[in-house]
């Protein structure tokens, strides 16, 4: 596809990643954890979230994850707390796929139908990746499977999904299926 594609895709990845967590990391502190302060991940760096795995594995497959360390326990709101942290990632895949798409959308608006330069058609082509890679994260996340967001969500208000998702097998599971939705296609990457 090209330098832009590929330079887009990685730039996207790596920031939606970096900002997915960092999200998690602010609503934790609006819930009196400071856990993510602590350990030092409330950093802009896509290392301290994605860590040297993840990231080889996204160079290597093109599949790539991040992580931000909370103590649900020190939630001002309990297990409404943890449903606001949990959900407060996907949420910022939303806003991050709003604000670029509605952007193409008005730049492409602009041109009145003209065909655009080089430039311009490079501009629509990075903000039409982050949009569209934005909202398939937040689908992905929203999945109730362990260990994304969507599982986190659930267990917060359902005790029978609670119970299930804290079994000792469940994350092995999680990934099964996961690597099942990559390898099927259906996610769309």
């Amino acid at each position: 596809g090209g330098p832009v594609l590929l330079g887009s895709w990685i730039i996207w990845v790596l920031g939606a990643i970096t900002l997915h967590e960092l999200a998690h990391g602010w609503a934790a502190l609006w819930e009196g954890d400071t856990t993510p302060r602590d350990l030092g991940h409330m950093s802009a760096n896509p290392v301290v979230h994605m860590g040297t795995f993840s990231l080889v594995l996204f160079a290597l497959v093109g599949i790539a994850f991040g992580a931000m360390p909370v103590r649900p326990d020190r939630f001002r709101h309990g297990r409404v707390g943890e449903a606001i942290v949990a959900a407060a990632g996907p949420a910022m895949n939303l806003l991050l796929a709003f604000v670029t798409l509605t952007a193409a959308g008005v730049i492409d608006g602009m041109l009145q139908g003209a065909k655009p330069g080089p430039m311009v058609a490079n501009i629509l082509l990075f903000l039409t990746i982050g949009g569209w890679l934005n909202l398939v994260l937040a689908a992905l996340n929203l999945l109730p499977i362990t260990p994304l967001d969507g599982s986190r969500i659930l267990a917060a208000f359902v005790p029978g999904a609670r119970r299930l998702f804290s079994s000792p097998n469940a994350p092995i599971i999680g990934m099964g299926v996961l690597l099942a939705i990559f390898m099927s296609g259906v996610a769309g990457v």
